[in-house]
């Protein structure tokens, strides 16, 4: 059962839009493959969105994990490839009201 709630929040660093396309690409390709992998080892997600109105970020991402160990290595396997270089980023973590 994924009892960890992991609320994800992006926005694109100026830097960003600098890369040429297929820089861009290869970095997207490297955070796809960090994705599949959790969603490989039990990880859901009904993201992403659009965030639109008064915000902060661009985009939110909404994860459920089987546990908070797995949101924290999904996220270190992102950072690892780059993700935080090129993108503002906020994150909320959770667990299910009731578990231990």
């Amino acid at each position: 059962m994924a009892d960890t709630l992991w609320i994800h929040y992006a926005l694109p660093r100026t830097a960003w839009y600098v890369l040429d396309e297929a820089e861009q690409r290869a970095a997207r390709e490297r955070w796809a493959a960090v994705r599949e992998a959790s969603l490989a080892a039990g990880a859901t997600t009904t993201g992403p969105y659009t965030v639109r109105g008064q915000s902060d970020f661009s985009t939110a991402e909404v994860w459920t994990f089987p546990d908070a160990d797995a949101a924290w290595d999904h996220w270190e396997r992102l950072t690892a490839a780059g993700y935080a270089r090129w993108f503002e980023t906020a994150n909320n973590l959770g667990t299910r009201a009731g578990a231990s």
